[in-house]
């Protein structure tokens, strides 16, 4: 990627609230990705006209452009399936933040679709490339995993917009794929106080050596957004995480492995572990649920 440009393909962002107004900052800044890259414009369902020059775009003139060859996908998270339908049927490669999809067939099916058209499909997962993750994965390493849990607690979040929790928390769950394996459902229950604004869901998973792993998503208004993990392995144990350092521009660092799907750099072999990682926990956060909804 250090190479000059022989050509930039032309970007379209979709959706322009936090994340959106990051891939433009990334977009419209000199780095080494971005010399690959050509800002078209945006598409909101706001009527905002322009962003710092950048010029608002109707979704018809994204998808009919064709200077448009690739969309960031940055709205809420119930809009993504849509989006990257269009965008892959009318040609263009798609970058789409987390979750990709609020079900595990469509995901499937989107891939299928991605691949049908030759395009690249590319899930976001800056959680992978957080200083913390490096650090946790680098401790975990070749150790033997005895059991462990990791909750996570925040302000509430609509589930309308952003999906059942399994869903929107879906970080979390690649994070216990990407450092123990694919897991396993034992159980799942999910407790809600609507009135309060309140929701806890516990997930019970086991890795293929049946270590017991437990996953909580607590989220209530004044709840800080924070993370609790306990590791314990046959050599000692990791209570809470370390101050590792500041994430530094990870949106950045996504959008330098899309370019290098975008310029062919990535083996077969690497591109099929990152789509089965990624529909394994789809397919888990479908699962949990299922096994909560049948409780209720």
């Amino acid at each position: 990627m250090n190479a000059e440009p022989e050509r930039k393909f032309g970007v379209v962002v979709v959706g322009v609230g936090r994340a959106g107004s990051v891939r433009l900052r990334d977009l419209r800044n000199s780095h080494a990705s971005s010399a690959f890259l050509n800002l078209i414009g945006f598409v909101s369902r706001r009527e905002l006209g322009s962003i710092e020059g950048v010029q608002q775009i109707s979704l018809e003139d994204a998808l009919s452009s064709q200077e448009v060859e690739v969309a960031y996908i940055c709205s809420e998270s119930s809009s993504h399936e849509d989006y990257i339908r269009q965008f892959l049927n009318a040609g263009k490669h798609v970058l789409v933040e987390y979750p990709m999809t609020l079900s595990w067939a469509a995901a499937k099916d989107l891939w299928e679709l991605a691949e049908q058209k030759g395009k690249v499909l590319h899930e976001e997962h800056v959680e992978l490339l957080m200083e913390e993750f490096a650090f946790l994965k680098k401790e975990v390493v070749g150790k033997d995993l005895l059991k462990g849990s990791l909750l996570f607690t925040a302000g509430p979040l609509e589930e309308e917009r952003f999906g059942f929790p399994a869903f929107s928390g879906i970080s979390r769950l690649t994070w216990l794929v990407s450092l123990f394996g694919e897991l396993s459902l034992v159980s799942a229950t999910l407790e809600e106080r609507k009135e309060d604004q309140y929701m806890k869901m516990t997930v019970c998973l086991e890795t293929e050596n049946k270590s017991p792993l437990t996953w909580i998503e607590e989220k209530a208004p004044g709840l800080k957004r924070n993370r609790h993990l306990s590791f314990h392995f046959k050599s000692g144990s990791l209570e809470n995480m370390p101050n590792v350092g500041i994430n530094k521009n990870i949106f950045l660092k996504d959008q330098n492995i899309f370019v290098q799907k975008l310029l062919g750099q990535f083996s077969e072999k690497e591109l099929a572990a990152e789509k089965q990682r990624i529909l394994h926990c789809l397919w888990l956060a479908e699962e949990i649920q299922k096994h909560c909804c049948s409780k209720k």
